[in-house]
């Protein structure tokens, strides 16, 4: 009995799988180490003990009561003390610190003789991550150091505390962030930050899985094997990678949400079905690209720069709403930017398929593309006109 072309090309491709390391590198260690580094990378998920400067100008007991106040802030760890300013911006700017708090001359003196004074800190803002995180901490612990001067004198004549700090704060603002209530970074970046590791995966193995056709000057024995098909040559050539990637996938789903707990509000169905239509979309993206440059020495660096420009362009650490409008809509042409959109909408809130259905949709538009350059590409490998390039 004849074996059919699909289930030949099929096992072609596992025979080649199997005979390189390669492929074993590529597939599995890589997704592999992608979970467990983005699995471990944020720590605790928060940063602590930053490493600041002290520029302690006044030298007196409330001067040494603001740096033990400093000191006990988890987010801050101070590591030196500076005789002037100048010795500390030159440390934040070669970034052995990140921040410093300067207190200046006759600060204890203008505070008992109830003067205007300022404390000042300075912090790495190139940075944003560091930078926002020193600032807030700043803010908040300055926040208090500047009514206790008034609260301490106020104490002396006699009034209440309470009615003290309902005087110099009259209204009380409370913060209650919504879905990672612990500012935890690991909550909002581990799932998609995989993601953005697996498609620069996924592109590379699957643009090199078909160029290498063309490398080895095996393209031929490949279109006949599929009895002349492109499309069986392609979809079976690719199955043994797309179920390999899914699983991958499915695996880190479950290692975020399931081991590490990362809270969600859909279940692992919505989430696995939304990962295994990504790895299609991302896949087929590929497949686009080496239609249309089909040599194996352009294409790796064609998808390795659409891989970052889709890292950068994913929404995951800037909202890309609000990115110059040529560059909003170059967005809609990664898949990677709608798995997110998809991802915020499911882990946030499950807000239903009404919020999402038109980045489900454009997942599914990547398809047509690389169906219509199928004949194209048939016709490049025949001619294999691509093959010697370098």
């Amino acid at each position: 009995m004849k074996q059919s072309p699909f289930i030949a090309v099929l096992k072609r491709e596992l025979n080649r799988m199997i005979s390189r390391r390669l492929y074993f590198a590529a597939c599995i260690l890589l997704p592999l180490g992608s979970i467990f580094f983005m699995a471990t990378i944020f720590g605790n998920g928060q940063m602590e003990n930053l490493p600041i400067g002290i520029v302690d100008g006044d030298n007196t007991a409330t001067s040494r009561e603001i740096i033990r106040t400093t000191e006990s802030v988890p987010t801050f760890r101070v590591t030196k003390h500076y005789a002037n300013e100048t010795e500390a911006r030159a440390d934040v700017q070669r970034k052995n610190i990140y921040g410093y708090l300067s207190i200046p001359p006759g600060f204890e003196a203008k505070v008992m003789d109830g003067k205007e004074t300022a404390l000042t800190y300075y912090y790495h803002y190139a940075l944003m991550s560091v930078g926002s995180e020193i600032h807030g901490a700043f803010q908040s612990l300055l926040k208090n150091i500047s009514v206790t001067p008034i609260v301490t004198h106020a104490v002396a004549l006699g009034m209440n505390q309470e009615e003290i700090q309902s005087f110099l704060l009259p209204i009380v603002t409370q913060n209650h962030p919504l879905f990672n209530p612990d500012m935890d970074y690991s909550i909002y970046l581990t799932h998609p930050f995989f993601f953005v590791f697996l498609q620069v995966i996924l592109l590379l193995v699957t643009t090199y899985a078909i160029g290498s056709e063309g490398k080895f000057h095996t393209s031929a024995d490949w279109l006949a094997t599929a009895d002349g098909s492109i499309w069986t040559a392609v979809t079976a050539k690719l199955l043994p990678y797309t179920l390999i990637f899914i699983a991958m996938s499915i695996l880190a789903n479950y290692v975020y949400f399931g081991i590490m707990h990362i809270p969600m509000d859909c279940g692992f169905w919505p989430l696995n079905l939304t990962s295994a239509l990504f790895v299609i979309a991302t896949q087929a993206l590929a497949v686009f690209l080496f239609s249309v440059f089909p040599a194996l020495s352009i294409i790796i660096s064609i998808v390795s720069m659409v891989g970052s420009l889709g890292a950068t362009l994913s929404g995951v650490t800037f909202p890309v709403p609000h990115m110059f409008a040529p560059v909003y809509y170059t967005s809609y042409l990664f898949p990677v930017r709608h798995f997110v959109e998809i991802g915020q909408n499911l882990l946030y809130g499950n807000y239903g398929y009404a919020y999402m259905w038109t980045n489900v949709a454009c997942l599914f538009l990547f398809l047509l593309p690389p169906l219509l350059l199928l004949p194209h590409l048939k016709r490049s490998l025949i001619s294999q006109k691509y093959d010697n390039i370098e």
